[in-house]
């Protein structure tokens, strides 16, 4: 995953948890932008290599780090404050933040939720995009709910998109497989060593 699409993927997460410690929305998105700066601008992620482990934990570790000091976060605030390191959301990130259920009293589980949902959020994006250069968008619509675990009329499904039961279970297995190739090679670029890419699948479905 390249160096962009990793800190886009994490940023909200990150947010998120700076916020859930009671920064403002203003202080959180300048904090979590800053954080970002400092991190890139000293190749900080550079660190991030076999000896230490996962991704996702490492850039947490790295950012209560930063937030525990607090006379470097004002400083980084003066050179980094309002500058967009990472392009923001379509959606205001305070607008997302606003709809989200009461806040995880332990801090990690709740970035960890957030990391599952973005990872699963692009990983249907970018599944959505091949089955729509495939000609098969309207196959992803009708089906993608089966990628969400809630109820569905598979009947129903096949009768939308006119085609046999049997058509569309065949269909059903194959998106779901996709999907899960998806994730795990999202996953796989995020962590030290390929046998840890199970371990951070069961994480992500624990955390949702």
């Amino acid at each position: 995953m390249a160096l962009e699409e990793l800190c886009k993927a994490y940023w909200y997460p990150l947010y998120a948890f700076v916020r859930s410690r009671g920064h403002s929305a203003n202080d959180a998105q300048d904090l979590t932008q800053a954080f970002f700066a400092k991190i890139i601008e000293s190749n900080g992620l550079a660190s991030a290599d076999e000896s230490r482990g996962r991704f996702r934990s490492y850039l947490l570790g790295a950012m209560k780090h930063f937030l525990s000091h607090q006379r470097e976060r004002a400083a980084s605030l003066k050179r980094g404050g309002g500058t967009q390191i990472i392009q923001f959301d379509s959606l205001d990130p305070e607008a997302r933040y606003a709809v989200e259920p009461s806040v995880n009293e332990d801090l990690d589980a709740e970035f960890n939720r957030q990391w599952a949902q973005e990872i699963t959020s692009r990983a249907l994006d970018i599944l959505r995009l091949e089955m729509t250069e495939a000609g098969k968008a309207n196959l992803f619509a009708v089906l993608k709910v089966t990628l969400t675990g809630k109820e569905f009329d598979r009947s129903l499904a096949a009768e939308q998109l006119a085609i046999s039961d049997g058509a569309a279970k065949v269909a059903i297995h194959r998106m779901r497989a996709r999907y899960r190739e998806v994730l795990r090679m999202m996953i796989a670029q995020t962590v030290a060593d390929e046998s840890e890419v199970d371990d951070e699948m069961r994480d992500l479905v624990k955390a949702l």
